[in-house]
């Protein structure tokens, strides 16, 4: 079995509530502006990690923002690399595992945990949340570091959640950026994933 392999992005089914739709308007900006070839190779480079659950289905535990973009720029397919085979499991059973491994966030907009039941099953039904969008703007002007931590963004999404109002993210997003940067290189950021002091 080929370690990278292509699928139709409609096959795929996210493992979260939320994405930052600020975030997802980029990439799908990038994606477009891609000749084809290049194309291919920015997506086989950015393989979407996979577990495949009941059904044979395809789940995916990252990539999630790419994933919609390439939903909202017409991209027919894109590549994956398999992570686990969960398919034996039954439903209830299935989820445990993702939740045990850490590869399911059931939080949504506003941190709240929800059952499982609730991730949506198709990626344009994903809701917007202003805060990841944040924290990845954040992660890119060198706010904190990536790490493979699994979710680490959503972590960051629920500091920036707690210190800066959403009347004043909706207001100016790229105010709200130039004031989450120095909050990251706090010391009341220090414990979270990537954290780096300035």
């Amino acid at each position: 079995m080929p370690k990278i392999q292509e699928t139709a992005v409609r096959q795929l089914l996210p493992t979260q509530l939320t994405v930052g739709m600020i975030e997802v308007r980029e990439k799908t900006k990038h994606l477009a502006s891609l000749k084809p070839k290049p194309l291919q190779e920015y997506l086989a480079d950015r393989a979407m990690p996979v577990v495949s659950g009941p059904g044979g289905r395809h789940y995916i535990t990252d990539h999630h923002h790419l994933a919609r973009a390439a939903l909202d720029a017409g991209i027919d397919s894109v590549f994956f690399s398999p992570q686990a085979d969960l398919s034996s499991c039954r439903e209830q059973e299935f989820w445990c595992e993702m939740d045990r491994n850490l590869w399911v966030h059931p939080l949504d907009e506003n941190g709240v945990r929800h059952h499982y039941s609730l991730i949506p099953t198709d990626l344009k039904k994903l809701t917007d949340d202003m805060y990841r969008s944040l924290a990845a703007f954040v992660r890119n002007a060198g706010g904190y570091d990536k790490t493979p931590l699994p979710f680490a963004e959503f972590v960051w999404a629920d500091f920036f959640r707690r210190n800066i109002a959403i009347e004043d993210l909706r207001a100016s997003f790229s105010s709200a950026v130039a004031t989450a940067i120095p909050l990251a290189h706090s010391e009341s950021a220090s414990r979270l994933p990537g954290y780096r002091k300035k």
